[in-house]
């Protein structure tokens, strides 16, 4: 039988998992053709670099997650996992950061720029872009609990025995 500890953090794992792997898809999928006046043009996540790092390092931290999930309880690379999860969390700060900064400008422009809002136009794309913000959040959120679940239960024995 699995232990409560184990299965919460299996759990909070398939979370983080499905989260990242929504982020990957939703993004990667996400394109529309517009028109402005006379000019059409088509809003696709490649145009964008900070989109694409958004996809490439949502991706990694989706293998990874799938990795983590197969390793056994009570194996030693546990430790490195802690440490491989906060890397992975300043990753999603960093990927998730830079994606919200574009897709800000995409929402609402600046005047200061003259760079018009595009999601009257290309409301799908923003709502898919959106959508993949939203998962790479929650994937961060399920992140930062695991890795506090995971320094309570490798520092919980050493104050038991003092």
């Amino acid at each position: 039988m699995i232990k409560p500890k184990r299965l919460l953090s299996l759990l909070l794992r398939f979370i983080a998992f499905g989260a990242t792997l929504a982020a990957v898809i939703l993004m990667a999928t996400s394109h529309e053709k517009g028109t402005f006046f006379a000019v059409s043009y088509e809003a696709k996540y490649t145009d964008t670099p900070a989109f694409k790092y958004f996809v490439i390092a949502n991706a990694i931290v989706t293998v990874y997650g799938f990795l983590v999930l197969f390793l056994p309880p009570g194996s030693p690379i546990w430790r490195l996992v802690l440490a491989l999860d906060l890397v992975f969390i300043m990753l999603l700060i960093s990927s998730i950061s830079a994606a919200m900064a574009i897709a800000q400008v995409g929402k609402n422009g600046n005047p200061r720029a003259a760079w018009l809002p595009v999601c009257d136009q290309v409301t799908k794309f923003c709502n898919q872009v959106t959508g993949a913000l939203v998962a790479g959040f929650i994937a961060l959120i399920t992140y930062i609990i695991l890795l506090l679940h995971s320094i309570y239960n490798f520092l919980n024995p050493l104050f038991e025995k003092a």
